[in-house]
């Protein structure tokens, strides 16, 4: 069974009207004496209009929900007494007043300066999913076999179909908006861990990234930690899903390395046809036709869906997980993905009812 924690990140929003709110300061400070939080679990992100929060390091996925909802009611009742709202959502559904601060930090500072239109505009929250792996090559090994299966990933996932005030018409504008930074999209193919430390390195000499931190794959190697790190995901409206996406996320892992043991063949997914499925599943969810995993070919969502829970259902034993991520999958599936929630309150309510959705979602432990 391999451990795993999960980050997310949140926007702070006007709880009347959704419009976000710079107050990440005064709500962290707050949150930093709460004694539900502990040390480094709430922590700045890129602008002032949001925040970042951090799991421990969990054997189960019942240790996930309970750590995320703790942290989320924390951090719910810090914002509310600076009059704002955490609202969990992968892009920001209404504009802000204004142009919004950059955190005061360096590697903040020094991205603003490098694309200071990109910073300005990257009110855009995910949900990144560190699973321990503790041999390098068999992480590298399960970082190439998961990579045919991101796009899926993303159109389960997707969270964030407005954008200020506008609906984008993608299910997940996030993942499309995000890849315009350098180093994004799907990761590489790379063939075993000293090539990935030699094109990493490249990256660097180049000065394509600062850190390993601007390797903004949809999937990753934690410099930090011996895990990998599935960042495909928007942050999810309620805790239910956050688990729900944990457990498929560890599975997929789980599947991958039980792979590479085996000595199974890895995927040769071409990068074009990956960035195509990417785009594809981002646009349409699972309302459209996804590319299948296993040959190529674009077949309705719901078929491409089975073929990844056939894939990850090893991973899921091997952990555990089985029972929990079936009705967990029951549960999202009545709901429908954050995606399709959002529009159905926007449609039912307008601008108010859905900015008071997503203040009330936070907390939901179940659809």
């Amino acid at each position: 069974m391999l451990t795993l924690g999960v980050e997310e990140e949140y926007l702070l929003v006007d709880p009347r009207d959704g419009t976000p709110l710079p107050r990440a300061a005064e709500v962290l400070a707050t949150a930093s004496l709460a004694p539900a939080l502990r040390p480094a679990e709430a922590q700045h992100e890129l602008l002032q209009v949001q925040v970042e929060t951090a799991t421990p390091v969990c054997e189960d996925l019942a240790s996930v929900a309970r750590h995320l909802t703790r942290v989320r009611a924390g951090l719910s009742a810090a914002a509310a007494q600076h009059g704002c709202r955490i609202v969990p959502v992968g892009s920001a559904p209404f504009g802000p007043d204004g142009r919004v601060p950059v955190t005061d930090a360096e590697r903040y500072l020094r991205a603003r300066c490098q694309a200071p239109a990109l910073v300005d505009d990257l009110m855009l929250n995910g949900m990144h999913v560190h699973v321990g792996v503790q041999d390098e090559e068999e992480r590298l090994g399960a970082l190439v076999r998961l990579r045919p299966w991101l796009p899926v990933l993303i159109a389960l996932s997707a969270n964030s179909p407005y954008w200020r005030g506008e609906d984008t018409h993608f299910a997940s504008w996030r993942t499309v908006h995000f890849d315009q930074w350098a180093v994004s999209g799907p990761p590489p193919a790379f063939r075993d861990a000293a090539d990935h430390r030699r094109r990493v390195a490249a990256l660097r000499a180049a000065e394509a990234i600062a850190d390993a931190g601007q390797l903004y794959w949809h999937a990753r190697l934690s410099e930090r930690y011996p895990t990998v790190e599935v960042r495909a995901t928007d942050v999810q409206l309620t805790v239910a899903d956050a688990e729900l996406f944990a457990g498929l996320v560890r599975a997929l892992v789980t599947t991958a390395v039980l792979e590479e043991r085996e000595g199974r063949p890895r995927p040769d997914t071409p990068d074009e046809l990956l960035r195509a499925a990417t785009w594809h599943a981002a646009r349409t969810g699972v309302h459209g036709r996804l590319v299948s995993p296993t040959d190529g070919t674009a077949r309705p969502a719901a078929a491409v869906v089975e073929e990844l829970r056939a894939y990850v259902a090893p991973g899921l034993e091997a952990a555990g997980d089985t029972g929990r991520v079936a009705g967990l999958w029951w549960a999202f599936e009545r709901a429908g993905s954050g995606a399709d929630r959002q529009r159905r309150w926007y449609r039912e309510h307008g601008r108010e009812g859905l900015a008071a959705h997503l203040a009330g979602s936070t907390m939901t432990r179940t659809p």
